[in-house]
C-alpha cells in the first residue's frame, strides 16, 4: 500500500496566519510531512512567503509586494512575512513545497539558488504551472517538481518530458481512481489540493492519491491513520 504524504497548506492557517513561521511550525507539529508555502519576491529581489500580489488581505496595507523592499516589508508587517531563507533555516528538517505563482525565470533562478545555498535541496520541492516549472527544471536538472494541472485533459507528452515532474498536482475535485491508476502506470505520483473535509480526504485516499494538501493537517493525519496510510 502506498504511503500518503500529508501537506500543510500554507502551514496551519486555522491556527496561525498563513505563510508565517508559526504557521509552518504548527503544521509540522501536528503531523505534516511537508508544508506548501507560496514564494514571491520583493522589489529588491528577496524571496519571501506570501500568496497574494499585495499586502491587503493579510496585512492590511494596500501595496503590492513588488513595490516594497524587504526592509520595508519587515517594517509594514512587523516581521510577520518571513523570508524564504528564514523558512528554510528556522523550521526544522521537514520538507517544504515551494509554490511559485507566476514566477518568471529570474525569480525562479533566485529561489533555486537560495535553496541550494541553504543546503535544502533534498528537503525542498516545487509546484506551479508549466512555465514556472520549465524554468525550475532549467535552473536545477535534479529538482523535484510537482506540476500543477487544472484540467482532466492530460499534459502533452512533450511537456512531461521537458518538465520531468515527479508529481502531477491536481485540484481535489478532479481526482478519481481511474486518473491515479493511469498516472501511476506512467510512473507519476499524484497529489491533490486543497481538501479540508473528512469526506473529501477519504475520497482521495480511496482514489489512491500519494499526497493531500490541506488546511486541516490534524484532521488529515487522523483520517490517514484510520486508512492505514
Amino acid at each position: 500500500m502506498r504511503t500518503l504524504t500529508a501537506v500543510g497548506h500554507r502551514g496551519d492557517p486555522y491556527r496561525f496566519p498563513e505563510n508565517t513561521l508559526p504557521s509552518v511550525r504548527s503544521a509540522f507539529a501536528r503531523g505534516a510531512d511537508a508544508v506548501e508555502v507560496d514564494v514571491r519576491t520583493t522589489r529588491d529581489g528577496v524571496p519571501v512567503l506570501l500568496h497574494d500580489e499585495s499586502l491587503q488581505r493579510l496585512w492590511g496595507h494596500d501595496v503590492r509586494l513588488d513595490e516594497v523592499s524587504a526592509a520595508q516589508l519587515k517594517e509594514l508587517t512587523e516581521g510577520g512575512v518571513p523570508t524564504l531563507r528564514e523558512a528554510l533555516t528556522e523550521t526544522g528538517p521537514g520538507r517544504l513545497m515551494l509554490d511559485l505563482p507566476g514566477a518568471d525565470s529570474e525569480t525562479v533562478r533566485t529561489v533555486v539558488d537560495l535553496v541550494r545555498e541553504c543546503g535544502a535541496r533534498e528537503r525542498t520541492y516545487y509546484c506551479a504551472g508549466p512555465g514556472s516549472m520549465l524554468a525550475v527544471r532549467a535552473a536545477d536538472p535534479d529538482a523535484e517538481i510537482a506540476l500543477t494541472w487544472t484540467t482532466l485533459s492530460p499534459p502533452r507528452r512533450v511537456l512531461v518530458d521537458a518538465v520531468k515532474p515527479r508529481w502531477l498536482n491536481y485540484r481535489f475535485g478532479l481526482v478519481s481512481r481511474e486518473l491515479t491508476e493511469a498516472l501511476h502506470r506512467d510512473g507519476l505520483l499524484v497529489s491533490a489540493w486543497t481538501a479540508d473535509t473528512k469526506w473529501s480526504m477519504k475520497a482521495l485516499l480511496a482514489a489512491g492519491v500519494d499526497a493531500i494538501t490541506t488546511n486541516r493537517v490534524d484532521a488529515l493525519t487522523a483520517v490517514r491513520a484510520r486508512f492505514g496510510r
